[in-house]
Parts: structure tokens; sequence; C-alpha cells
């Protein structure tokens, strides 16, 4: 029995729109001739990915949904949750592994772990 999640993060909506854009766009395209026909797929495995691929988060771990799959990490795994230069998050697992979390970001990180029940300690500032 799956539980729902506290917090689900998301891409963002605009992405949606765009994949449909895309989708509108490519049927005069795949409609002139019956071989482009397979290039409507293209945008709508976009628009699939945009809506289920995200983070979802509880009190017992992170669960990433990609395209066609997910993977769960209960809290007692992550040992680190560390943003890149372009402010993804990762969490750092006790294993050595990194696992991104998809959609999670450094301006939603303090919601993500305030819907996990973790703590929230800030890094030390140079001098």
């Amino acid at each position: 029995m799956s539980r729902k999640p506290v917090l689900r993060v998301r891409k963002p909506g605009a992405l949606l729109v765009a994949a449909l854009i895309a989708f509108i766009g490519t049927v005069p395209f795949a409609g002139a001739r019956w071989q482009l026909a397979p290039i409507l797929l293209i945008p709508l495995v976009v628009l699939f990915w945009a809506w289920r691929a995200g983070t979802d988060v509880d009190a017992e771990g992170l669960r990433v949904r990609a395209l066609a799959g997910s993977t769960f990490v209960p809290w007692s795994r992550v040992a680190e949750l560390a943003p890149d230069r372009r402010g993804r998050i990762s969490a750092l697992l006790t294993g050595g592994n990194v696992l991104r979390l998809t959609g999670v970001t450094t301006a939603n990180l303090e919601a993500v772990l305030r819907a996990g029940g973790q703590e929230v300690s800030n890094p030390p500032t140079p001098d």
C-alpha cells in the first residue's frame, strides 16, 4: 500500500506547456507523410516525463521518480544533501553513491527538509 507524500517536488509547469505546444506544432508536420508520424512521440515522451519526474518527500525518505521508474531512499541512508553549481540538489548516500533529486533546488531545499522531518543546518560561513 503506497502512502501519499508530504511534499511533491516536480519540474516547472512551463515545461508541460512547452511540450504540449511542441506536440500541437508537430501535428501538421507529421500529418504531411505517414513516415513522419513517429515524430509525434518525441513531444509526448517529454510531456509524460515532465508530468511524472520529480521527488516525493515524507518522514520515511525520498522517492525520486524518473520517466520509467523510481528509487526510494530512506533518510537513514542520506548522509548529506548538497547543491551543485547550478543550484540542483543531490543526495550523498552513506554508501558513497550520489543521487540527483529531480526538481529539488536550493530554493526549495528547506521545504524538502521540513517535509521529511529533518534538521536544517547551515554551512559555516568563511571569515
